[in-house]
């Protein structure tokens, strides 16, 4: 008897979050985070548990601009050393916006070790942002490559981290923000201040700050006035911007 083939797993689109609309002019992919190394197939419903929240507040905040949005199933669970399996499904997520939807901006957002391959991403043609909150990243080794930040020139980039985070370090994203910024101005970073890792404490003000950020990348909304700020301080004051508690109250929805 024949041996069967072993399938060939392949990375998917979730369906989008909210209601699609009937023409896309611009798309969010949502990317869970992972494992540093693991084989395993992710479970669906876990992945797009972790980025519902943020999920619905940007298709609701998009809906009148043709926003989809839609959580990236990976492969596996882990990013596996030079394999970089999150960012490559990343990038196919991006080249399927492009193929169902054409030539429309696409934003990254990605948490843990998702904003890390947000942050990888970033240099697909169709991407115009990137969203890391809470990124995952690997300590500094001389003897290894620096994390790469060229891919983000010409992209907005904002970054957010809690500053009590017990799992990511946030001196590590301060510190690719520091070289990110050195090869692109529109480099941003915001600190939660004793928030832990999944910021809980400041859950509202980190949704609104996403859809500030997103709105006004994909679809040219002003900016809020600490956003725009953090853009424009020089290190490390806007790689350091606090995010005061109560952001977004006054903002749109």
């Amino acid at each position: 008897m024949a041996q069967q083939a072993t399938p060939v797993r392949t990375a998917r689109l979730g369906r989008a979050v909210g209601q699609e609309p009937t023409t896309v002019s611009g798309a969010v992919l949502l990317l869970p985070g992972g494992d540093e190394v693991s084989a395993r197939r992710p479970s669906p419903l876990l992945s797009a548990a972790s980025v519902r929240a943020l999920g619905r507040r940007l298709a609701r905040a998009g809906r009148t601009e043709g926003l989809a949005v839609h959580v990236v199933h990976y492969r596996c669970r882990g990013w596996n050393g030079s394999d970089a399996n999150l960012a490559s499904d990343a990038a196919w997520a991006a080249d399927e916006i492009v193929r169902r939807h054409g030539d429309v901006p696409v934003c990254l957002a990605g948490l843990d070790m998702g904003a890390r391959a947000a942050l990888h991403a970033g240099g697909h043609e169709a991407v115009n942002s990137v969203l890391a909150i809470a990124p995952w990243l690997p300590e500094e080794d001389v003897a290894a490559p620096p994390e790469p930040v060229k891919q983000l020139v010409g992209r907005q980039v904002l970054m957010v981290h809690g500053t009590n985070d017990e799992r990511t370090d946030p001196e590590l994203s301060f510190r690719l923000a520091v070289r990110a910024k050195k090869a692109n101005r529109q480099v941003c970073r915001f600190e939660v201040h004793s928030d832990r890792h999944r910021l809980q404490q400041y859950r509202d003000e980190v949704l609104a700050l996403a859809e500030d950020f997103v709105m006004g990348a994909l679809f040219g909304h002003a900016f809020s006035r600490p956003v725009v700020d953090a853009f424009a301080a020089p290190p490390p004051i806007g790689l350091r911007m606090p995010l005061a508690s109560g952001f977004g109250r006054s903002l749109r929805r």
